[in-house]
């Protein structure tokens, strides 16, 4: 998939939803029942000093217990601060985990380049909107074509290269996981702000920095998960140099 076709599928997306999640848009459901309540005295109030109610199962959570509980690193969670301007975030759906992700992944392999989700990021209620999708899908190989301007190239796996609102790293996994130890898998995972495309704000170079750190953390994890020979070629830490 071009990065052309994954803004327009984006624009398309943003369109329709609100938060991009089925979760999300029952939650303003609740929330909403629950303010017609309050107006008609039926519900003991649905909003207290002004903010929403939330429902009771609702939580919120660090950077380090999203998706699962182990594909954000300390580091990574730092980074998120700068990415979404939250040190807390809406604990993630069950379905949500690498774990999940590697299964579909294993399932599908080698025929699915489809771009799927590995687990939505999301600010709490209350706080501003931000909503950060991380994708993987299977590559037929290296890339060829260099990236586009305002991507910098990457020192991690086969290929990675960081934007200011987005972040991809792609690496090689041999495992007996996919089919055989001899079967290579390409493997891309993506970090994006899930948005109609506006100027990211921040410091530009701060920004690609933190979205390579979010995508390698993911990538690692996955490679991981996957059992890849030498956890696909990934460094333990981040390489933030330009390649």
């Amino acid at each position: 998939m071009t990065f052309e076709q994954e803004w327009a599928d984006l624009r398309a997306a943003a369109a329709k939803r609100r938060r991009g999640s089925v979760r999300r848009g029952l939650l303003v459901t609740v929330v909403a029942g629950s303010v017609f309540l309050g107006a008609t005295g039926c519900g003991g109030g649905g909003e207290v000093d002004g903010t929403p109610k939330t429902p009771k199962d609702y939580k919120v959570v660090a950077g380090t217990q999203l998706c699962g509980g182990r594909a954000v690193t300390a580091e990574a969670s730092k980074t998120l601060k700068v990415i979404t301007g939250s040190s807390r975030f809406e604990a993630s759906a069950e379905r949500y985990t690498v774990a999940r992700a590697a299964a579909d992944l294993v399932e599908e392999f080698p025929a699915s380049t489809v771009t799927k989700d590995v687990c939505r990021v999301y600010t709490p209620i209350g706080t501003p909107d931000f909503d950060l999708r991380i994708t993987w899908r299977l590559a037929d190989g290296v890339p060829t074509e260099p990236p586009a301007p305002n991507f910098t190239e990457l020192k991690m796996g086969e290929d990675a290269v960081a934007a200011a609102d987005k972040a991809y790293v792609q690496f090689a996994c041999r495992s007996e996981k996919l089919l055989s130890s001899s079967s290579v898998g390409h493997i891309v995972i993506g970090v994006q702000h899930w948005a109609v495309p506006t100027e990211p704000e921040g410091d530009v170079q701060e920004l690609k920095d933190a979205y390579a750190t979010v995508a390698h953390s993911f990538s690692l994890a996955m490679a991981r998960e996957l059992g890849c020979e030498k956890n696909g070629g990934l460094p333990e830490r981040p390489v933030l140099e330009p390649a």
